[in-house]
């Protein structure tokens, strides 16, 4: 008999073993998730505890974190076993999770306060304002239009967990569609659009002279080994030779920078080399994160540095809604973590679709949005600088070949088709083989005669 207890106990101890050393390095990455998305889902999107919990946090392991809510502090507590992960909240610079960093350094931050622009929206016309015109473009099909906008919220598989859809046709707002529960209103998460944009401010930059994209990037630990030959245009290009893992269902890379560290550009710079710069294409967020370092790094103040997207970009094309969110050491998540309204989503769209020009302003380098879409070494025709392509038709057969787009974690996309003049902005929450994303968007192209 005691023999037996001994066994017993010893299944049991080895069985816990198991599952503590499975679940310890998952836990912060759980908890992490539910915290940061449930806490910028209220505090920067407008939407209901409720409403995240059901949608965007009804998965996997996510399902079952418990998570309190102070509306009073603006801030989420996310326990899971023996993990819990908090949040702090930087009014106009949205969520952080607290990693690395006390909610005292990280509120202590020198966070500029800036006023958006324009000011009184509804007076003025669309693209920079709200005033659309009364009359249709001519050389759309608005009775196709609709019906195709139907079967994107059909909510059951292939057109499963569409949010909101806006379509700009000849740089008018033609059609525009959300759920019940939200609203033009309502700031949806980027996900990894957000890498589009920093394409945006780093072409700031350039058009200002301020860098040259070629010139090997300028980071003291590459110094002294093969690192010191990798390029912004390599970070941009995602063939930095950098070791990277994009999985998002383990304890990747992506995953642990996203939700265990405050300083994610680090984080990343400090992986070693594991291919010859420019030869090998790796999908990876963290390289976008060392571009958004680099750009903080360049503009030397951090005052400056934080007003800096609001500044050159967002006001300066009417993004009024558009929310910049930083990683706990103060670095802007360039990967991941960008909130705006559909339309403002569709402004953005429009700003490439016209070769980064706004309204007579040249806003990026003349040639940048050329840039963008020629076809990164190694990536088989789907990938630019920063944006996805389809020159060789593989994701979206029944699209044109000049469509190009930046694309989100989960069903958040702009498309940008030049020879149809056509922005299309989808959001939502779409597993893979949920949404049929040809079906839809050639949907929406057939409408256009």
């Amino acid at each position: 008999m005691k023999t037996k207890r001994i066994v017993i106990t010893a299944i049991i101890v080895t069985i816990g073993a198991s599952v503590y050393f499975y679940m310890n390095p998952l836990l912060p990455i759980i908890t992490g998730y539910s915290a940061k998305n449930l806490s910028s889902g209220i505090f920067v999107a407008n939407r209901t505890q409720e409403s995240m919990e059901a949608a965007d946090l009804n998965f996997s392991f996510i399902k079952y974190v418990r998570n309190k809510v102070d509306t009073e502090k603006k801030t989420v507590k996310s326990r899971f076993l023996w993990h819990t992960s908090k949040t702090s909240f930087v009014n106009g610079y949205g969520s952080v999770l607290v990693n690395d960093y006390s909610p005292g350094e990280i509120q202590s931050r020198p966070y500029p306060v800036v006023a958006v622009y324009p000011q009184n929206p509804d007076t003025i016309p669309w693209p920079m304002g709200n005033v659309v015109a009364d009359t249709i473009p001519e050389g759309i099909d608005m009775e196709k239009l609709n019906i195709a906008l139907e079967q994107a919220f059909a909510d059951t598989i292939p057109y499963k967990g569409t949010f909101a859809v806006k379509v700009v046709y000849k740089g008018q707002p033609v059609a525009e569609k959300y759920i019940e529960g939200m609203s033009p209103d309502i700031r949806f998460l980027s996900w990894s659009m957000a890498k589009s944009f920093t394409n945006a401010l780093l072409g700031t930059l350039v058009n200002d002279k301020l860098i040259d994209i070629y010139v090997p990037v300028d980071i003291p630990q590459w110094a002294n080994d093969d690192r010191r030959e990798i390029t912004m245009n390599n970070l941009m290009q995602m063939n930095s030779g950098l070791e990277w893992n994009e999985d998002y269902g383990n304890s990747s890379d992506v995953n642990n920078m996203l939700h265990k560290v405050g300083d994610m550009a680090k984080f990343t710079y400090e992986k070693p080399l594991e291919q010859t710069p420019g030869t090998n294409w790796v999908y990876s967020s963290g390289s976008t994160n060392i571009v958004s370092y680099i750009i903080r790094k360049t503009i030397g103040n951090d005052a400056e540095y934080l007003a800096y997207p609001r500044t050159k970009l967002f006001n300066k094309i009417g993004m009024r809604s558009a929310i910049f969110e930083v990683d706990a050491s103060g670095t802007f998540v360039g990967s991941s973590y960008l909130y705006a309204t559909m339309s403002d989503y569709a402004r953005f769209g429009l700003l490439y679709l016209n070769k980064g020009n706004w309204l007579g302003e040249q806003i990026l380098p003349e040639g940048w949005v050329d840039y963008s879409t020629t076809v990164a070494k190694g990536s088989d025709g789907q990938y630019g600088a920063f944006f996805w392509l389809n020159t060789e038709g593989t994701d979206y057969p029944d699209v044109p070949r000049d469509m190009f787009c930046c694309r989100g974690h989960d069903g958040q996309y702009i498309y940008i088709i030049p020879s149809k003049d056509l922005v299309v902005v989808r959001t939502g929450f779409s597993k893979k083989g949920e949404f049929d994303l040809n079906g839809f968007l050639a949907g929406i192209v057939n409408t256009i005669n």
